[in-house]
């Protein structure tokens, strides 16, 4: 394996691709006839969400480098494939580049810069203080998750709009609930390193009751933008698929919380997040 694949691992692309659309989904839902006449901000806000996101996706892997020697020995870091102190000065970079671009986005309206450092801030913290504390670090990595699309909204319509505080509320939910199966996951590599997960301190099957507790929280909040009047009709059935997704995923996790049953519950809740984006995106089509 090359350099470069080992850094495009570390970047994780696809969790990149994820919240850089997530900063335009976040904008076409405060204002979808306005997003078209902004091109060149949401083109800046795709990047600072991007690399803002691989900039994390990086430092938490240099943090979690002797976890990982446990849990996920073939990850570039611990593979040997990319050095700790290359790790650290490929994420200051992309932090440079991510603040710049949050710049760019709207420079008359500095709270797109600031609210590209707090989503920094927030995910330093967790990475180097709060990864530890479990649950508490799980909501840190969603508060992360969510702020993209807090982002779009501040950029096109300088304000928070209902349904981006919704879609953010949703996400944060959903995202906490894998948050909280990635421990199962982890729990090996965390109980080594005193990482106090749910499952670490409860065990498996008390942690897979409580991912599917966030996950349904999010599903119960799903109708309301529709209920609302907040989307379209489109919206309906990529919604549907998304919830019908992510119910199923929590019956399956409820009768099996192995580690290997929770990680590929961990992967496939990922793509149902792609269709709650997708939801989203054409809820905006009037």
């Amino acid at each position: 394996m090359s350099k470069l694949e080992g850094y495009l691992r570390l970047m994780r692309p696809l969790n990149c691709f994820m919240m850089g659309l997530a900063v335009i989904v976040g904008a076409a839902l405060a204002d979808p006839t306005g997003i078209s006449g902004a091109w060149l901000s949401m083109i800046y806000g795709f990047i600072t969400g991007f690399t803002l996101t691989a900039a994390s996706m990086a430092i938490n892997d240099y943090y979690d480098r002797e976890i990982d020697a446990i849990n996920e020995p073939k990850r570039p870091i611990p593979s040997g494939l990319i050095k700790p102190r290359e790790a650290l000065l490929f994420a200051s970079i992309l932090t440079i580049i991510g603040f710049i671009a949050a710049y760019l986005t709207n420079t008359t309206y500095p709270l797109c810069l600031a609210t590209a450092i707090v989503a920094w801030l927030i995910f330093t913290t967790y990475t180097t203080v709060g990864k530890r504390s479990g649950l508490p670090g799980n909501f840190l990595v969603s508060a992360c998750v969510s702020i993209p699309f807090i982002y779009g909204s501040v950029a096109i319509a300088t304000e928070l709009k209902l349904n981006v505080l919704l879609f953010a509320s949703i996400a944060f939910l959903s995202n906490t609930g894998r948050e909280i199966t990635k421990g199962i996951v982890d729990v090996e590599g965390d109980k080594a390193q005193n990482v106090k997960t749910l499952a670490v301190r409860y065990g498996g099957g008390k942690a897979a009751a409580a991912a599917v507790v966030f996950y349904l929280s999010a599903v119960s909040l799903s109708p309301i933008p529709w209920l609302l009047s907040l989307v379209s009709i489109w919206f309906v059935p990529l919604v549907a698929v998304t919830d019908i997704g992510l119910i199923a995923s929590s019956f399956m996790l409820l009768q099996d919380h192995s580690r290997e049953k929770a990680r590929k519950i961990k992967k496939t809740v990922l793509f149902w997040f792609i269709f709650g984006l997708l939801a989203f995106i054409f809820g905006a089509i009037r």
